[in-house]
């Protein structure tokens, strides 16, 4: 208000000056009269600029205090309601403290409940430490008279030992020898009659297990008979093209052997030569190339040069195409190329006169066939199937057994452990994982299958001849005889030195001596018989 009426005073002030200087211009250019007219027009336009002034001086008072009114009228608002926040925060920290208290209070109480019961207990573990030695005092003087007893009671054990020994003829050495021997023989009985007792009832279940997964295995799948020779014979129109093949001097049958390999047997078989040679894939390269010659009829050194190459492009055109197909009729994928061709090599590669392709895939199936009725991965199984053999399409290179070399490919070219160990212990005794399990099972089954294979005449007797003679070489075997081509092994014995029991310990100590000492595809049942006969005569 008082800023207000000073600036409306200032300009009154600066107001009258202006009138004042005006009135003295007036006054000296006109006259009095005009001067007086003058300062009246002045004066009264003064007037109603001061009124004007007045006014709006009157309306800036009154918004002034409408604006202090509001003001005031605001923060006396924010002083209630910071009064009633206030009133609210000193409420709620009563009640905090009010329960803090409470809490502390029925703490201190429970922290003094607790002092009172630990003087409680340390009074109590006082009286008992009292009572414990008292008690040790008391078990001293017991011990003391226990060992005066024992004394007592070991000299009159001696003088009786002394004479039992007397009374017997015997020492205390030989009757514990004695009493051992004895133990030792109930305990043999006792382990035979349990042995036998488990071995049944494993042999019950596992044995219709497996039969039940092979014989699955072996209906599922259907392999053909392949029967191969590890020579090549190829027949020719007349004995005539011998001469031919012979050539001026040798020279035609020298260019032959020279870029295939192979060795080249003509003798009186009449139309037809052998060819033979470790390498299967070059025996067979040199056999159909001989065969394409004799059906040309132009046989010299340089077309025997040019059919030979293409023969050998045809080939190994041949054998990746055969790598191929195996890998896709198994269904098992990321197979390195070179492992598919060494699949494919197989194909010209034989064992025991079967085709070593033909049962890799036979082997692969049944793997897969048996480890989906375990609920395995049918996949790892059939790839470990596949090639398990792969060593021996290079074992005539690569010095070595072919499971060893096999397992030494596989970790070159990429494949997972567990299949590097199933190749390479696929004729182990134990197979670290299942997979070698399955793949060794289904080895046997495809080689030991009718048909499968030819044996040699001598090998076959000396193994029966070695079956027989381990088994004569055990205490207490009368005789021994191989049946079933050597699947089967009786042994009799004397019922007079081997008992019941005895006979089931016999018979698993010979199917661990057959199992150390021979190599064999399958198993071998041994059968001990024991016979006891009771003769008179009647006079």
């Amino acid at each position: 208000m008082t800023s207000v009426m000073l600036i409306a005073g200032l300009a009154l002030l600066i107001i009258g000056a202006g009138l004042g200087i005006l009135i003295r211009k007036k006054v000296s250019e006109t006259g009095a009269d005009e001067a007086r007219k003058a300062v009246e027009a002045v004066i009264a336009e003064a007037k109603k600029e001061a009124e004007a002034i007045k006014r709006e001086a009157e309306t800036i008072k009154k918004d002034a205090e409408i604006q202090a009114k509001d003001r005031l009228y605001q923060s006396k608002q924010e002083l209630d309601k910071a009064r009633r926040e206030f009133d609210d925060s000193r409420k709620e920290f009563d009640a905090e403290f009010k329960e803090r208290r409470t809490e502390a209070q029925a703490l201190e109480k429970r922290v003094q409940q607790k002092e009172e019961s630990l003087d409680k207990k340390f009074e109590s573990i006082e009286r008992k430490e009292t009572d414990i030695g008292k008690k040790e005092a008391a078990l001293a003087q017991e011990e003391k008279k226990l060992k005066d007893a024992e004394a007592g009671l070991n000299s009159a054990m001696e003088a009786q030992r002394r004479k039992l020994e007397e009374i017997s003829g015997m020492t205390s050495e030989d009757a514990k020898k004695h009493l051992l021997d004895l133990t030792e023989v109930e305990a043999r009985h006792d382990a035979g009659k349990l042995l036998k007792r488990i071995e049944d009832e494993t042999k019950e279940i596992a044995e219709k297990k497996a039969k039940d997964i092979i014989s699955l295995a072996i209906q599922r799948y259907s392999g053909d008979y392949v029967s191969e020779r590890t020579v090549s014979i190829v027949h020719l129109p007349s004995d005539e093209m011998k001469g031919r093949i012979i050539g001026r001097e040798g020279r035609n049958i020298r260019a032959i052997e020279a870029i295939t390999g192979i060795d080249i047997i003509i003798d009186d078989t009449p139309e037809a030569i052998i060819l033979s040679g470790h390498n299967p894939v070059r025996r067979e390269i040199a056999r159909q190339a001989i065969e394409r010659l004799v059906h040309d009829g132009r046989i010299h050194p340089a077309r025997i040069e040019e059919v030979v190459h293409k023969v050998e492009s045809e080939v190994e055109k041949t054998i990746v195409e055969a790598g191929e197909k195996a890998i896709f009729d198994t269904g098992i994928l990321g197979v390195h190329a070179e492992v598919q061709k060494l699949v494919g090599r197989l194909k010209y590669r034989t064992s025991y006169a079967q085709n070593v392709y033909a049962h890799s895939l036979e082997v692969s199936f049944i793997c897969g066939i048996m480890a989906s009725e375990l609920g395995l991965p049918t996949k790892i199984a059939r790839r470990a199937g596949l090639l398990h053999d792969i060593g021996k399409a290079v074992d005539h290179e690569v010095e070595g057994p072919h499971a060893l070399i096999g397992a030494d490919l596989a970790k070159k070219y990429g494949e997972k452990q567990e299949i590097v160990d199933a190749i390479g212990q696929h004729h182990d005794d134990r197979p670290s994982n299942i997979y070698g399990v399955l793949v060794q099972a289904a080895d046997t089954l495809s080689a030991a299958r009718p048909g499968a294979r030819r044996e040699m005449y001598e090998a076959y007797v000396k193994r029966l001849e070695d079956l027989e003679k381990i088994a004569k070489d055990f205490k207490g075997v009368e005789k021994s005889y191989a049946l079933q081509a050597g699947r089967e092994v009786r042994v009799i014995v004397e019922g007079s030195k081997i008992d019941d029991s005895g006979a089931v310990t016999l018979s698993r100590d010979i199917a661990k001596k057959i199992e150390t000492d021979l190599t064999y595809p399958g198993q071998i049942k041994i059968t001990v018989i024991r016979e006891t006969r009771a003769v008179d005569y009647a006079r």
